[in-house]
């Protein structure tokens, strides 16, 4: 993975923890976000651990320019606060999820280790929290672009998008709408293609924007 904070200290200290556990490993850390996007080009780690507010390139910035590389990796972004608007912003950019800087080492662990899987390091609460506090409060420019893309999904991929929105796994999807585990996947995947975003914590952001999820 590839550590990206401005503080040395919080840099020295999250490679220890990490690398502390065998099926982890840090291949380089860097202090602002230009030299982040030229390190994941260079070293292509599998998950990018990114301080949200730094000097040059913050990580809002830096997180769309790493998503939106070839074969981009996964961000988990670090941030001192729950309710960060920069936070709410990287996560609507593709990141995974966030983590809390004084989060106990078996959390930080934990955390990576969920984003590597792809699944998102975001609890529905967390999510509902983060959109109740920005979405609600945006200018409509971008709920109305999302109500537009709302209209290019199909009723089934509806039902998948508002389930998914509730942090539903695909197993529960599939047991709630009769479908196989299978056919939830290749719902995700053409919304994903039709809405132009790349995780499941987008998807949930576009699920409110769009109304689909009332907040």
């Amino acid at each position: 993975m590839l550590l990206v904070d401005d503080d040395p200290f919080v840099l020295s200290m999250l490679s220890m923890i990490l690398e502390s556990k065998d099926d982890l490993a840090v291949v380089a850390h860097v202090q602002d976000g230009d030299q982040a996007v030229t390190a994941v080009t260079s070293h292509a780690p599998d998950v990018v651990v990114m301080d949200i507010r730094m000097a040059r390139m913050d990580g809002l910035a830096a997180t769309a320019a790493v998503r939106a590389l070839p074969r981009a990796p996964k961000v988990l972004v670090l941030t001192s606060f729950d309710l960060d608007e920069y936070v709410f912003d990287a996560l609507a950019a593709g990141a995974s999820g966030f983590l809390l800087k004084e989060s106990d080492p078996s959390d930080i662990i934990n955390a990576v280790r969920v984003v590597a899987a792809g699944n998102a390091m975001l609890s529905p609460s967390t999510t509902r929290a983060l959109i109740e506090h920005y979405v609600t409060a945006r200018a409509n420019p971008r709920r109305r672009a999302a109500a537009s893309k709302r209209d290019a999904l199909t009723d089934r991929e509806r039902e998948v998008v508002v389930a998914v929105a509730h942090g539903k796994s695909n197993a529960a999807i599939a047991a709630e709408l009769f479908m196989s585990e299978a056919t939830v996947k290749t719902h995700i995947t053409r919304t994903f293609a039709k809405l132009d975003i790349g995780s499941r914590v987008q998807l949930t952001i576009f699920a409110y924007e769009a109304g689909l999820v009332g907040v």
